[in-house]
């Protein structure tokens, strides 16, 4: 299990702690992190942009002179996407870009970034944001303290408000809880802070689940060999097969043939003889 120390506000050394396997110890899976990045930023999209086509711009829907004889060239309309001021040939719609991703992957991939962080040395424990009053100079102050120079993200209860209100108005830090940490935020901040309650909720929500599954596998998978001791070996008893139904010659009943009665000039032929 990866260890990591817990810090307070001041940057001492308060402890350490143990963090799961399951959820900090993944393996990295770059092409599962691509995929819930382009899924994050598409459920992003607004899809909003549009253009008008030609049955949406001002303009006469009249001829405007005579198909031949002019010398010109034929028109139908000035609306025509050939005129300036005419409709757009196919230019975007309004639409939805959103897709779902499988929760499994999501959460896999969440676990992965995770696990690389901590690798990487850029997760921190602090053992809390405890702050008198909202203020953005004690936060500023609090972060150079811990060594946090560039994009932070910190994951903590989002009822501090005092947490909430000191850093609100800096663009360099970013506060989320448990529930609203995305693959998006984890790859874009440099440093991930987390408090020890953030820690035990990220557990519970991305490792519990798979442990548990893990383990009712292995239980399935011991219970479904049903051994026994013979003689000193080890015999692995199954259920016996069923007999099939043979469709053979020799199992089908046997047809009485019929003589076939002979008809026309080959039944003459035999009477006269």
């Amino acid at each position: 299990m990866p260890t990591v120390k817990v810090h307070n506000l001041e940057n001492k050394e308060v402890g350490e702690v143990e963090l799961s396997d399951a959820v900090f110890n993944a393996p990295l899976n770059e092409p599962l992190i691509h995929a819930a990045v382009r899924n994050f930023m598409a459920n992003a999209r607004r899809g909003t942009s549009a253009t008008k086509v030609r049955g949406d711009v001002s303009g006469a829907g009249r001829k405007l002179w005579k198909q031949k004889g002019t010398g010109r060239a034929r028109i139908a309309s000035l609306r025509s996407p050939l005129w300036k001021g005419g409709g757009t040939v196919h230019g975007p719609q309004p639409r939805d870009w959103s897709y779902n991703m499988p929760r499994k992957m999501r959460r896999g991939a969440l676990r992965s970034a995770l696990s690389e962080r901590v690798r990487e040395g850029n997760v921190i424990v602090v053992e809390g944001w405890a702050f008198e009053k909202p203020k953005t100079k004690d936060f500023v102050a609090s972060l150079a303290t811990l060594g946090l120079e560039g994009k932070t993200l910190i994951v903590d209860s989002l009822d501090n408000e005092n947490l909430l209100l000191s850093a609100r108005n800096l663009q360099r830090a970013k506060i989320v809880n448990s529930l609203g940490l995305n693959i998006y935020d984890l790859l874009y901040h440099e440093k991930l802070v987390l408090s020890q309650e953030a820690v035990a909720e990220l557990e519970q929500l991305l490792g519990s689940k798979d442990e548990s599954k893990e383990t009712a596998e292995e239980v399935a998978a011991e219970d479904s060999e049903v051994t026994a001791e013979v003689e000193g070996r080890k015999v692995v008893t199954a259920k016996p097969k069923r007999a099939s139904k043979t469709n053979t010659p020799a199992s089908r009943p046997a047809r009485k043939k019929e003589s076939r009665k002979e008809t026309g000039p080959a039944r003459k032929r035999k009477e006269a003889a």
